[in-house]
């Protein structure tokens, strides 16, 4: 595996890390790879080094406000500017592998939610997307309070930030993983009032429109998770029919690709992908 690092910039001026990892095998695919909140692409190392023995490049990139790329922690101006970077991403990732082998896209957690409605409302020319415990409803009712308070701060402070109120050890049954993620100083726990209601909007606009859904998508979600619900996953998949595999792992945290037993969510990964490709 070879491994390394790259620039892009966002329309609005931004500097976003990319992270590039290349198999030594002749490739079957492109692999794209969009975070979760709060974290960056680096955490995804081993999941890059499973995919690129498995034949796969695996290209990522630290979400704008978070990693190593620019922006203010946890905030984006709007759900749009999100879509676009995926976009400015993905011709990236053409431009270093070529248009001409099948590229997928690959989101968990907020990343899941982005590449759910970037397919949704962009309709890009993919093989098909893997979407990892989206964030499509939070595992729990917001008290209704909190969110009237939250729209109200992202109309009028929209770049205001507050702590995103993570469980840490919701993430994963594995207590080095939550060690690791407590100690990585390039994790942080800010969000801002508009990208927490962007978060619940975009979330809903995925659901409300999932009967639209066309690509070839591996859905696969933790049965345990409290921090997104999988049973938003499981009324998209059933909305959405036949390009649709919905997979549940019983038991599994919200990390599922950082669980015990992550072996095997990998594993899932790469047979479907090779059933893709």
């Amino acid at each position: 595996m070879q491994s390394g690092t790259f620039n892009f910039e966002t329309k609005d001026g931004l500097t976003l890390l990319g992270r590039v990892w290349q198999t030594k095998e002749k490739p079957k695919g492109v692999v794209n790879l969009v975070h979760g909140l709060g974290e960056h692409s680096g955490r995804y190392a081993h999941v890059a080094e499973a995919l690129t023995q498995a034949g796969y490049h695996f290209i990522g990139f630290d979400l704008r406000g978070h990693g190593l790329s620019e922006g203010k922690r946890g905030h984006t101006p709007n759900y749009d500017d999100l879509m676009d970077d995926v976009a400015l991403f993905l011709e990236k990732s053409h431009g270093f592998f070529g248009g001409d082998q099948p590229h997928f896209l690959y989101g968990h957690s907020l990343g899941g939610s982005i590449v759910l409605n970037y397919a949704l409302r962009r309709k890009p020319e993919l093989a098909g997307m893997i979407a990892t415990d989206p964030a499509l409803a939070l595992s729990f009712e917001p008290p209704k309070a909190k969110v009237t308070l939250g729209r109200m701060l992202a109309n009028l402070v929209p770049a205001f930030t507050m702590n995103n109120t993570l469980d840490v050890n919701a993430l994963s049954r594995d207590a080095a993983i939550i060690k690791a993620y407590q100690d990585d100083v390039l994790v942080h726990e800010r969000l801002s009032a508009k990208l927490s209601m962007e978060l619940l909007d975009s979330g809903q606009y995925a659901l409300d429109h999932a009967a639209e859904w066309q690509l070839p998508l591996l859905l696969m979600h933790g049965t345990e998770d409290r921090i997104t619900s999988y049973k938003a996953s499981e009324a998209f998949a059933s909305q959405a029919g036949e390009p649709v595999t919905l997979k549940l792992w019983e038991g599994y945290f919200h990390e599922i690709h950082n669980d015990l037993g992550k072996e095997e969510v990998i594993a899932a990964m790469i047979d479907w992908l090779n059933e893709k490709s």
